[in-house]
């Protein structure tokens, strides 16, 4: 496993934030994944630890007692110093449908004159990439996703909408991701996945992690009606690819 310069510091008495470089890099994350993975089979006993990536930090919390920061940022030290295994990681990608009808796509045609791309050349680029989840955060479930064409990075709305749709697909400077409620929001919204991303009732609420891939597949307006019925009923199935590692 890659080692990198990291910075550790509290973030409030019940968490510690560690930082790796300030750089949007898979390799930074896998990094980040492997040092979970590390800490929660060889270092941490207590299982009421949460740990939370995203993109180069990592949030460490503990709510049962405050952190002792001094001598548990040295535990931590070593423990990143230590020679570790690489530890297999399934590696997946999700394949979600995006109808970007322009019911849907209210700010397609904006996004179009200030790329000076067609909208059918938007959906094209915006479907043949492949994105990492960096972050799930700012709503439960809301996903960050990396990767995003260079022609597509437009940056956010200079006036947040007081109201964004449940499943809006938006793009905001290098990311691109999907609101799981209705929300006030600033990204620029294309499309709308008809995929719940978040259902509290289930015991997996979001069924994508950190570390994952995403990529969307455009769809019609009859589809994506049927798609919300199915999703209803609980019979629609997500279109899981399980990686090479």
């Amino acid at each position: 496993m890659s080692t990198y310069d990291i910075s550790i510091r509290p973030f409030g008495v019940h968490s510690i934030l560690v930082e790796w470089p300030n750089r949007v890099e898979e390799a930074i994350l896998e990094d980040i994944l492997q040092f979970i993975q590390h800490l929660e089979n060889h270092c941490f006993e207590d299982e009421l630890w949460e740990m939370v990536p995203a993109y180069n930090s990592l949030t460490l919390i503990y709510r049962e007692k405050p952190i002792d920061f001094d001598s548990f940022k040295g535990k931590l030290l070593e423990w990143y110093a230590a020679d570790k295994k690489q530890v297999y990681r399934e590696k997946i990608l999700w394949r979600l449908p995006v109808c970007y009808d322009p019911e849907f796509g209210i700010d397609l045609e904006e996004v179009s004159e200030r790329s000076g791309l067609s909208m059918e050349e938007i959906i094209k680029l915006h479907t043949e990439h492949r994105y990492t989840v960096y972050g799930i955060g700012f709503l439960p479930g809301f996903m960050y996703l990396g990767g995003i064409p260079k022609a597509l990075e437009i940056p956010r709305k200079s006036k947040p909408r007081p109201k964004v749709l449940k499943g809006a697909v938006g793009l905001a400077g290098k990311q691109t991701g999907i609101y799981p409620q209705d929300s006030p929001g600033g990204w620029n919204i294309i499309g709308n996945c008809s995929v719940p991303m978040f259902e509290p009732k289930k015991s997996a609420p979001c069924f994508v992690s950190v570390g994952d891939k995403v990529q969307f597949y455009p769809i019609e307006k009859a589809e994506y009606d049927l798609h919300k019925i199915e999703g209803e009923v609980g019979i629609y199935k997500v279109e899981k690819i399980i990686l090479d590692a």
